[in-house]
């Protein structure tokens, strides 16, 4: 919804939360994910979570919240809670802020109880944490702390340790270590957020004498909208790529018109800095696993001339599809999402020409494609967004680049086949297949958030879910790997299933759309098979639960031999492989290794 991107009015959201929430709830076509989110509020939450459940929605995201009494944020975490864990949250938001501080240094104070009184105030919230993880086994994100609205000493309360910005520096400076060293812990940085909204109008002390809002009513939405980031990464609502215009997006000027050599881009003039600068900003977001593409109405020589140019921070081999034609921009951004096998909806379209953003945001519908008025903004723009939020970051997250650019040279050699399976064959394809592992369990439970199309249940998991469940002999797992002559895909497919005496109830099943048609199915169900036949079960129950995303899997237990024994007029199906009598592998062209 426009009105809920960046750069949006905070001041209409909140006037106008009640329409907006009505019009997000009367949207076709939207399957959204449910999660049960405990909002525990050092001050007054009430309008904070109304726009936060805007953010979601607007995600994908439909919550249901549990919102504490006012500032008893630490007494519901800490103590006995029924009515909490009775709701069993997904997810804890703990919503406070520097007047959350219980007590700030006396300029009488030595400086051993300075230390004595930072380290009570940062052990009660890292207890809080401790018990929360202990009782809930969900996701926790925390606000540190915003500096204070004033300053006794002025710019020596930085380094005096009786300053408050002193004392709250070394508290934030705790939590983040705290937040680096515990998964599932997630720290909102309210420090930089009150900054960058401007901390008079963010700390307005009117709010809080009247309403008991510790931040200012107007800014509501900026918080919302960043605890909605981290949410929506945290449930595998990222955007993954970039798709990008080159004449006055990547460099200035028009490079049909200018020529190579004309281009503005460089250190020279300032315009020029400004492009450098933005492709600098790229290549660390593909350091990230970002996925960069280019759709340029252009000549083809022309947008490689251009990213040939001497001061270009980029080159043609840091992006992995690139259309430069004269075709609409909505028609190659479609083709690019189809030879990414990703959906239109995880890409954002970066283009200075508004009227390009409008066509593609009318014809593809759920694509980001956010307004910038000025080349300088671009980078703001795009970070303020938060479509790339990053709340785990894996190895194959690193690679991911490296992995599609990979896939890129298998399709060049499936061209030159005209046999499928000799294609297949001649990959060279391994598969390492094994139970959940603790090495990969952030991998898994990111693809569980992430994988959209091939997923037959769409279920989400926490990480804390992911190992209670591989911990529990009641299930199943298996992890799978595919690695081939052109590179390790890392893992790949992810199986789930819950055994009940002598069947096995596939709760999850899922492959990520990189491997597709590349018989890794068959390998886990071959794997699956053997691993439930010496476990004495007998028999296979599947589950399809369709989605507007995952249609390319209504058929995967058919293709798999199992029978249809239930269908329901919501599209559910259930399906049954019987084992009992023998199975015959699938899989014959991927060599499948021990661990």
């Amino acid at each position: 919804m426009k009105e809920l991107e960046y750069p949006f009015n905070g001041r209409e959201i909140i006037e106008n939360k009640k329409r907006l929430r009505r019009r997000l709830l009367e949207r076709e076509g939207v399957t959204y994910t449910d999660k049960k989110i405990a909002v525990l509020g050092g001050y007054t939450t009430g309008d904070i979570v109304q726009v936060l459940e805007l953010f979601l929605l607007d995600a994908g995201i439909r919550p249901v919240f549990y919102e504490s009494a006012y500032n008893q944020y630490y007494q519901e975490a800490m103590f006995p809670n029924p009515a909490l864990e009775v709701f069993s949250p997904d997810l804890i938001y703990i919503c406070t802020s520097n007047r959350n501080i219980d007590t700030y240094p006396s300029l009488d104070d030595p400086a051993d109880d300075i230390d004595a009184l930072l380290t009570a105030q940062t052990e009660k919230f890292t207890a809080m944490w401790d018990h929360l993880a202990e009782v809930y086994h969900c996701p926790v994100i925390q606000n540190n702390f915003e500096k204070p609205y004033w300053r006794l000493m002025g710019n020596r309360d930085a380094t005096d340790p009786h300053g408050r910005v002193s004392f709250i520096n070394r508290l934030n400076a705790g939590f983040a270590a705290y937040a680096a060293s515990h998964e599932n812990f997630y720290l909102l940085d309210l420090d930089y957020l009150s900054g960058d909204y401007g901390l008079r109008e963010w700390s307005d002390p009117f709010y809080w004498h009247m309403y008991k809002y510790a931040v200012a009513v107007p800014a509501i939405p900026v918080l919302s909208y960043q605890t909605a980031r981290i949410i929506r990464s945290i449930y595998g609502k990222n955007k993954k790529g970039l798709v990008l215009d080159l004449d006055n997006t990547l460099w200035g000027g028009v490079i049909g018109d200018d020529g190579p050599e004309n281009i503005v881009l460089g250190p020279e003039e300032p315009e020029g800095q400004i492009y450098s600068e933005f492709q600098s900003y790229l290549a660390q977001l593909k350091k990230l696993g970002i996925l960069l593409n280019i759709d340029s109405k252009n000549d083809e020589a022309n947008a490689l001339a251009g990213l040939k140019h001497p001061d270009s921070g980029l080159s043609e081999e840091d992006f992995i599809c690139i259309r430069a034609n004269w075709e609409p921009k909505d028609r190659n951004f479609r083709e690019i999402a189809d030879e990414l096998n990703l959906l239109p909806e995880s890409l954002v379209f970066v283009d200075d020409n508004p009227a390009e953003r409008h066509i593609v945001r009318e014809q593809i519908p759920g694509v980001s494609a956010p307004d910038f008025d000025r080349p300088c903004d671009m980078i703001g723009v795009i970070d303020r967004s938060g479509f790339f939020e990053v709340t785990t970051l894996s190895e194959d997250d690193r690679r991911r680049n490296d992995m599609y650019r990979e896939n890129a040279g298998r399709q060049r050699l499936r061209a030159s086949f005209t046999d499928y399976r000799e294609y297949l064959v001649s990959l060279q394809m391994r598969a390492e297949i094994t139970p959940f592992e603790p090495l990969y369990m952030a991998r898994i439970a990111q693809l569980t958030n992430k994988s959209n199309q091939f997923n037959l249940t769409t279920r989400r998991y926490t990480q804390s879910e992911i190992e209670e469940i591989a911990a529990d002999d009641r299930y199943i797992t298996l992890c799978g790997r595919l690695a081939d002559r052109f590179g390790d895909n890392g893992v790949v497919s992810l199986a789930i299933g819950r055994i009940e005496g002598d069947v096995c109830h596939i709760e999850l099943w899922l492959m990520s759309c990189r491997v597709l048609k590349r018989n890794m199915e068959y390998a886990m169900m071959d794997e699956l098979v053997h691993r439930l036949g010496e476990r004495g079960v007998g028999r296979i129950l599947g589950y399809y639960l369709p989605t507007a995303k995952n249609g390319m899997v209504r058929d995967f237990f058919a293709d798999m031999g199992y029978t249809l024994i239930a269908s329901e007029d919501s599209g559910n199906t259930t399906w049954e492989l019987d084992i009992r009598g023998g199975y015959t592998d699938k899989n014959d062209v991927i060599r499948t290794e021990e661990a």
